[in-house]
């Protein structure tokens, strides 16, 4: 048997492109003392893979060339040589574009590889339940932190991270306006996650959108775009608001984002505070077993692109950071 996975072969200029990928068949790995031999079933796109790609200064080590493509994981324990692990156990990490890794139990961060139950689908793991989900738990909870009869403005409001933010927030009896590209995902925004109404950025100006949307202004942010649709957001917040900045995928492909509006994070006294979720992994505990109880109840609803087999997570990737995806974008591997 052959090990498939994907390598980074090239790093992108700009536009991230096919050639930039290659796929490689590796000898089966071998699980040492204390490791074991994971099948990954579930593999994890992001958008902070793009950043990883590149060579500049970033939070997370530059991917580096002709090498497997770090990213999230679900599988399954097929071997063990670790009495920490039993073969058959369900488990997540970040053992990356492969269908099988080798792992001594630390992961992505140094965040262990995590044993889960079947209470809720193990690719759920990889999106509200994972890192996407506490994502949007800390930003909701620990930095805008809205209170009942505030606004708030959700961006890539489909997504895996916009999706939980905006359920959270109306959990806590706040007005939650999505921004999210096409009719499609608007209606789904509104009519099945509940946000009180959704802009479709592709639609036309934005401004006035945000103006009917939130009349009496917006007092929370939670930004996963950044570009026009960020500066076109910020001279509509209330005084003293607060902006939680998880992500620019705009500008992640090289595009121009300069904010012509940064003076009203002067003049409306905006706390803008972004952030890395692998900094806080002291409150994943928390996050995971909320989020969990929410998927488990019905009272939190996903969405999921799901392209099949190792080959197709070039591609996907791509369409991701174009937009391509609605709902958390997974490979499924098996």
């Amino acid at each position: 048997m052959k090990n498939r996975q994907i390598h980074l072969v090239k790093r992108p200029q700009g536009v991230v492109t096919p050639d930039c990928f290659a796929l490689v068949e590796a000898d089966m790995p071998v699980p040492g003392e204390g490791q074991v031999l994971v099948q990954n079933l579930w593999l994890s796109l992001d958008p902070y893979m793009r950043g990883r790609m590149d060579e500049a200064k970033s939070y997370a080590a530059v991917q580096p060339l002709n090498a497997v493509m770090t990213g999230g994981t679900a599988g399954v324990v097929a071997e063990s040589n670790n009495p920490k692990y039993a073969k058959g156990d369900l488990v997540v990490g970040a053992l990356g574009w492969q269908e099988y890794g080798v792992s001594d139990g630390s992961g992505q961060y140094g965040a262990p590889l995590r044993k889960v139950t079947d209470r809720i689908p193990l690719s759920a793991y990889l999106g509200c339940v994972g890192m996407p989900g506490v994502t949007a738990w800390h930003g909701v909870n620990k930095i805008i932190e809205p209170k009942a009869g505030e606004t708030l403005v959700v961006t890539a409001a489909s997504g895996a991270v916009g999706s939980v933010v905006g359920q959270l927030a109306k959990a806590k009896g706040v007005r939650v306006v999505g921004i999210a590209g096409g009719a499609a995902k608007c209606a789904y925004v509104r009519d099945e996650l509940g946000f009180d109404a959704c802009i479709d950025y592709k639609a036309g100006e934005i401004g006035a959108a945000l103006a009917e949307a939130a009349p009496k202004g917006i007092d929370g942010v939670f930004e996963n775009v950044g570009g026009p649709i960020f500066d076109a957001i910020l001279p509509r917040m209330n005084a003293f608001g607060r902006v939680a900045l998880c992500g620019t995928i705009s500008g992640y492909n090289g595009a121009p984002s300069a904010l012509t509006n940064l003076r009203s994070i002067l003049t409306n006294r905006l706390r803008v505070q972004g952030f890395i979720v692998s900094d806080h992994l002291n409150e994943w505990p928390e996050a995971l077993a909320e989020l969990i109880g929410l998927v488990a109840d019905g009272r939190l609803k996903y969405r999921e692109s799901v392209a099949q087999g190792i080959a197709s997570a070039p591609q996907a990737f791509i369409g991701l950071l174009k937009g391509e995806n609605f709902g958390k974008q997974l490979v499924k591997l098996a």
